[in-house]
């Protein structure tokens, strides 16, 4: 393993050949997830409402979470600053979403608590990988924690507004817009950055062949394309429903 000053959650930075064997298996985490998907799981069965389709989505957000945090992909991520990056692109993107059409919404949101929650989304994005917030996140398990919270529930929040049943389609999409185009000049900023800006992947890139700024452009396109395309997606389907829904009160009114 390699020497740093600092030891984050997920451990020392591994070498390639340590890194399938690098799993996570805290016992307390593995607790917290397990004792949150049971609760989870009682609240859909619960409602009565859509079970099968919500307990699938639930099944498969718990299966991101457990990727993002169980797996080699934790460790790896000490190592690589992509890697963290696509750590939280998971969460964010992919588990956020997932867990909250599990876990949706029971009324409309309005549009001002929808734009607090992107508000919230956007700046959690922002400031937690800028360079000093992202050094305090890695200084000690609790500021690590901090660090993931505040990513997953505001990314949560906005998921679970976006989602929410007839919520102001107008509304839903200026909020995908606007989380489209800031986390794409934060992921352009990221790779186009002429130095590295996290010191603390300094040294350990190289074992992976890569320079700490390779590795850095490496995560600003991550954020800049692929973790673009959910929420891409979302809002294409969002205009699928409003034309659609406009083509229908035409269509009656005729």
């Amino acid at each position: 393993m390699l020497e740093r000053a600092d030891d984050p959650y997920c451990g020392s930075p591994p070498v390639p050949a340590d890194l399938l064997t690098a799993w996570n298996l805290d016992p307390a985490l593995i607790a917290v997830m397990g004792l949150g998907f049971a609760a989870s799981l009682v609240a859909i069965h619960r409602s009565g409402i859509d079970v099968a389709r919500r307990r699938a989505w639930l099944i498969s957000g718990f299966l991101v979470l457990a990727l993002a945090f169980l797996s080699p992909l934790c460790a790896l991520s000490s190592a690589l600053f992509s890697a963290r990056v696509v750590h939280h692109m998971l969460l964010v993107a992919v588990a956020a979403p997932m867990l909250a059409i599990a876990l949706p919404a029971r009324a409309p949101v309005g549009a001002g608590w929808l734009g607090v929650a992107t508000l919230a989304h956007i700046l959690t994005l922002w400031v937690w990988h800028a360079p000093q917030p992202y050094a305090f996140a890695l200084s000690s398990d609790l500021a690590y924690w901090i660090m993931e919270g505040t990513l997953m529930a505001a990314a949560f929040a906005f998921w679970r507004g976006v989602l929410a049943p007839c919520s102001p389609m107008a509304s839903v999409l200026f909020a995908h817009l606007t989380v489209i185009v800031q986390m794409g000049l934060l992921g352009a900023l990221i790779t186009f950055a002429p130095a590295p800006l996290y010191a603390q992947h300094f040294l350990a890139t190289t074992p992976f062949g890569l320079t700490a700024l390779e590795d850095q452009q490496v995560a600003g396109l991550v954020m800049w394309v692929p973790a673009l395309v959910p929420y891409l997606l979302a809002a294409l389907s969002g205009v699928i429903r409003l034309v659609g829904g406009e083509d229908a009160r035409e269509g009656s009114a005729a």
